[in-house]
């Protein structure tokens, strides 16, 4: 979780209607609750058809925050990798099935990997060949602002991360990469598709699903 100070920088929505998306998850614990809350408002105020696929980390992460049957259960069209082809997802986003690649939240070592060219997981394998075709790609980063931020654990409990120079470097090397369109935070997911997102409403989301959590561990 994320403590944001920074306004929302506005992306250019998509021009067409987005009836399919490719949502890539990877092993980042650090904003994956705003994400997955976001993800799922549009979900329910557009009815965009989400297919989901995590990492091996990624999975590591939704069993860590609480979120692993919660996600099967909010989008039914859910993947793990099995290999960087496999399950394969990368020809279908070449050929402009879906509308858009996102993945939200990137680590550094995804970010790292996709800067330098390395393919050898489904998410980087997927962003690499999606860039060889025309079909969008959104990545957010979790480390692109030098100095200390505020974050929290499963737990709740808030604490502080400082940015390594190398992995805010590559973020930046991301950002010249074509056909790859780098977010600054989960809010601007609402401007691809044009939409109006409160922060507050999903930090209300996040609270409610934080005292669900604790009901099942009865604390």
């Amino acid at each position: 979780m994320r403590f944001l100070k920074e306004s929302v920088i506005l992306v250019e929505p998509l021009v067409k209607k987005i009836k399919r998306i490719a949502w890539g998850i990877t092993g980042s614990g650090d904003q994956m609750i705003e994400t997955y809350s976001v993800l799922v408002d549009i979900k329910e105020k557009t009815g965009v058809d989400t297919m989901v696929f995590l990492s091996k980390e990624g999975e590591t992460i939704m069993k860590w925050y609480h979120l692993w049957d919660k996600i099967q259960d909010d989008f039914p069209n859910f993947k793990v990798d099995a290999g960087p082809n496999s399950p394969f997802i990368a020809g279908p986003l070449q050929m402009g099935h879906y509308d858009f690649l996102l993945i939200a939240p990137a680590t550094a070592n995804t970010v790292a990997k996709i800067v330098y060219g390395i393919a050898d997981t489904l998410v980087t394998n997927t962003v690499s060949q999606t860039a060889k075709g025309k079909t969008p790609i959104f990545i957010l980063p979790v480390d692109q602002k030098r100095g200390t931020i505020k974050t929290a654990a499963p737990s709740g409990r808030a604490f502080e991360l400082t940015m390594r120079e190398v992995d805010v470097t590559n973020s930046e090397k991301l950002a010249q990469m074509e056909n790859i369109i780098i977010l600054k935070n989960p809010y601007e997911i609402y401007d691809i598709f044009g939409l109006e997102g409160s922060p507050e409403t999903i930090k209300e989301k996040i609270r409610k699903h934080s005292e669900k959590k604790k009901k099942k561990s009865g604390k």
